[in-house]
């Protein structure tokens, strides 16, 4: 049996970048579990698993448009440091969250501490990189077909 769109599947993977560093892997933990084909993964990565059988084993490797995407020169950003309570400590590299007009997260990365400003990046860490996926199906748990429905295009 070959995993397909719909399948819920279990893997073991290790993610790395081309010069060999891992950034990822779920050695020592349980399988990653996902949906086919369901949107929950990189779509690189989802397209790779489809056809294997359990126990194949496959290195994918991925370009940052089936992935994280291109960088976004626009998502580095001036954020007025007098936005930031006083008494917090901002360095480069730090993770912060900001909120969007609706309240949802925007990871962000503080590149640069200026006198005024933060130079913050909303960019992914792995955003216009290529990445290697080593990959291993350990078990279709089963699945239902996946209903597209014409408000998802």
């Amino acid at each position: 049996m070959q995993a397909k769109v719909g399948d819920v599947v279990r893997v073991h993977y290790t993610g790395k970048l081309l010069d060999g560093t891992t950034f990822d892997s779920s050695v020592g933990r349980s399988p990653l579990e996902f949906t086919v084909g369901g949107g929950m993964m990189i779509a690189g990565f989802d397209e790779g698993v489809k056809g294997m059988q359990v126990g194949d084993k496959k290195t994918i490797q991925i370009a940052p448009g089936d992935a994280y995407g291109e960088r976004d020169e626009s998502a580095v950003i001036d954020f007025p440091k007098s936005n930031i309570p006083e008494n917090m400590p901002i360095e480069a590299g730090m993770q912060l969250t900001l909120r969007d007009q609706r309240g949802n997260p925007i990871p962000v990365v503080v590149l640069e501490v200026k006198d005024d400003i933060i130079v913050l990046d909303a960019n992914h860490a792995l955003a216009g990189k290529d990445l290697v996926f080593d990959v291993e199906l350990v078990e279709i748990v089963g699945g239902k077909p996946l209903i597209i429905t014409p408000d998802q295009f």
